[in-house]
Order: structure tokens, then sequence, then C-alpha cells
């Protein structure tokens, strides 16, 4: 086996827990290392620390999977973790759609699985995860017999790892646009060709946050994707509802969905550029019980914090000149990039630049399905903030 040993000074974020070991924290390495491999991972002073997967390519040289030194790492081992997080999902009542793994948080980093009922997309976002890809395959085969297995790998970060960008069937090929129900509605998802594993499973329960808000409201949603906020805002009655989005495939996808679900003549979709659109409204005066704003990570790199913190500022502020006094702002924020303490600051200096007042509703994070591990912040990136404005 190979070994791994540690600098005398590493960051406490390792001792702590966090599976992440970086390359300028390894003193010196015992055998020949081929990426992928399972290694042991030592102290200065030869303490056991973990066993886990190795990439010299990577910056992330070692991601651990167990701290234990009695687990053998093998196919029993991903599909005893695969039932753990099965198991933790049932508890909480993530039956039917859910986040099955969710990396880091369930002890196997760089691995994804979302669950769309009977039919299971991965991704395998480093290299020693993907050499165990087979095993995770099998595991999902035994223990739910799914009806298909799909993997979304056409993500640049796979890149870092060495690793092709590829997608495709993992089992027999079966028709990739399904069907989901999520709090009482139904919603389409393109399992192969839509953004990350194919719908956002991750705001579901915050969806449902918005019933009393919009009920007889006029509602604005940007950034609408396939339109889950938006059909959900119509679902509880609201009066009218209007979602932006840039994307010509992503307006016709909501579209549907809107149809799929009887509410065609509540909630309309429009293909415009959310930035420009909310602008120029604002200096007409047009205004909106509920403004509901879901953007994209506006960055994905420590390098772009600013642009980002000026980005959600500025749709902030254009939504905030758009709403009625007394009327709610939704607004979300989906990278661990910035914290929640900064997104509330954002919230507020963009409040304060509107020159209006806001009453806190409610602040939540992703769902329990991601789960969020205290001392790992990658886990913890949602920010969901329902406010009333003055």
């Amino acid at each position: 086996m190979i070994k791994v040993y540690l600098k005398k000074k590493i960051s406490r974020r390792v001792e702590n827990g966090h599976p992440w070991i970086f390359g300028n924290e390894v003193d010196k390495i015992e055998g020949d290392v081929k990426g992928g491999d399972t290694v042991i991972v030592f102290a200065h002073d030869k303490k056991f620390i973990g066993q886990g997967f190795i990439n010299p390519q990577s910056q992330i040289i070692v991601r651990l999977l167990t701290r234990e030194k009695s687990d053998s790492i093998d196919e029993f081992f991903f599909q005893k973790r695969i039932q753990e997080a099965w198991n933790y999902r049932k508890k909480l009542g993530y039956v039917e759609n859910c986040r099955l793994v969710f990396g880091e948080a369930d002890q196997m980093p760089s691995l994804v699985i979302d669950k769309f009922n009977d039919y299971f997309v991965l991704q395998t976002l480093a290299l020693g995860m993907d050499v165990w890809k087979p095993a995770i395959v099998k595991a999902l085969e035994e223990i739910f017999n799914p009806k298909g297995i799909y993997e979304r790998n056409d993500v640049p970060v796979r890149e870092l790892e060495g690793l092709m960008q590829k997608k495709g069937f993992l089992s027999k090929p079966f028709d990739t646009n399904i069907v989901i129900n999520e709090n009482g509605l139904r919603f389409n998802v393109d399992i192969e060709n839509g953004q990350k594993t194919g719908y956002f499973l991750d705001q579901h329960d915050n969806r449902r946050a918005i019933r009393n808000i919009v009920k007889d409201a006029d509602v604005l949603g940007a950034f609408s994707y396939t339109g889950s906020f938006e059909i959900h805002a119509a679902h509880y009655g609201a009066k009218s509802v209007l979602g932006l989005d840039i994307s010509e495939n992503a307006v016709n996808s909501a579209t549907k969905n809107a149809a799929l679900n009887g509410l065609e003549n509540i909630v309309q979709f429009k293909a415009v550029n959310a930035f420009d659109i909310l602008k120029k409204w604002s200096k007409e005066g047009r205004q909106y019980d509920v403004v509901m704003l879901d953007p994209p990570a506006f960055t994905k790199s420590r390098e772009t914090i600013q642009k980002a913190i000026t980005g959600y500022k500025e749709i902030n502020l254009r939504g905030m000149k758009l709403i009625n006094k007394g009327g709610f702002l939704v607004t979300s924020s989906c990278t661990n990039l910035v914290p929640p303490k900064l997104f509330l600051e954002i919230i507020q200096m963009a409040a304060k630049d509107a020159k209006r007042k806001l009453r806190q509703v409610s602040f939540q994070t992703q769902a329990p399905d991601h789960p969020i591990i205290w001392d790992m912040e990658n886990t913890n990136y949602l920010k969901f903030l329902i406010v009333q404005v003055e």
C-alpha cells in the first residue's frame, strides 16, 4: 500500500475532518504512485490519519474516504456508503426524488448521485472516484434495481483531474426525458441535456416557502430556467406570473412544464436578458407584489469574488426597485464562495442603494438531502432569503 506522509505544519482543516489534502501539505510519498490508487495517509510523526485516493496531477492530491484503519476500500465499501446515504434520506422523508450522494457530505468525495424516482444520474468528478465507477453502478443496481443509470460527466472540473468530459448510459439505454413529482406538481426532467444532472433538487423545500406570499399576487421571476419557482407560485394562487430567462431552450422547457400542470393561463415565460430588462422596467415604473431571483453562480473561483458581489448586488437592487411597498423579494445564491454573512451584507447594500427597508421573513439553505457538514464550507453553498420590502 502506498504511504503518504504530511508535513508537520498542515492546515487544521485536515485535523478537523476535511477530506482534502493539497499537494503542498505532503512531505513524502512511499511507493510507486499511479493516479487513482488508494493510499494510507500519516501525519509527520507516523500517526494514522486515514485512507483515500491519490492523483498527483491534481492540486488536491489526496481525497480521504475514511478515517478508519480497519476499512477496506473495495466494492463492499461503496455499497455500504451508498446504503448509509439512502438510509439517511429515507429517515428525512426524501424517497422519491433526492440527492442520494452529496460528495464530501456523505464521505464520498467528488461523487454526486441524484435520484429521480427510479432513474439515477451520477457524476464522478475526481480520478479516484472515477476508478470506482463500476462498483458504484453495481451498488445502485443491487440496492435499487433502477430503471436506468446515466452519467453526466460533461463538466470542466474533470479536466483538472486529467479526465475527459463525457456523458452516456451506464445501464441499458432508456428515454432520458422523464417526469417527476415535486410538492404536488409535475416537472419534465431532461437527464441527458438539462443543466447539471437535469433538475435542481436543492431548492425543493424552498419552493414551498413561497406558498403564502404569492397568493393573489403579481409575481415576476428572473433566471427561471425550467420554471419551477414560477410554476409553484401559480400553483399557490398567484394572480399572474412572468418568468424570465436568457435561454430560449429554458423558456420552451418552462412553458411545457406550465402546460403539464394546467397553469399556462397564469404563468408565462419570456426569453430576455434579465439584467437588461429589470433595469429597463424599473425605469418605466413597473411594479410587482413578489420578485423572485434565482441566478446561476456568478463566480467559481476566489479571484472573481468581487465580480460576483457586484453582480448579486446589482440584480437584487434592480429587483427591489420593481417591488410594491410591502411586497416581497425572494432571492438566492448558489455559490459557496459567497458565505451566508456576506450574502446578507450584499442584500443590505442593495437595499440601502434602493432606499428600501427590509424585514426578514425566512433565511434557509439547501434541502437536507444536500447535508451541510460543519467545517466543510463547500457543503454549505445555497442561500435562500425571503424579505418584505418597505
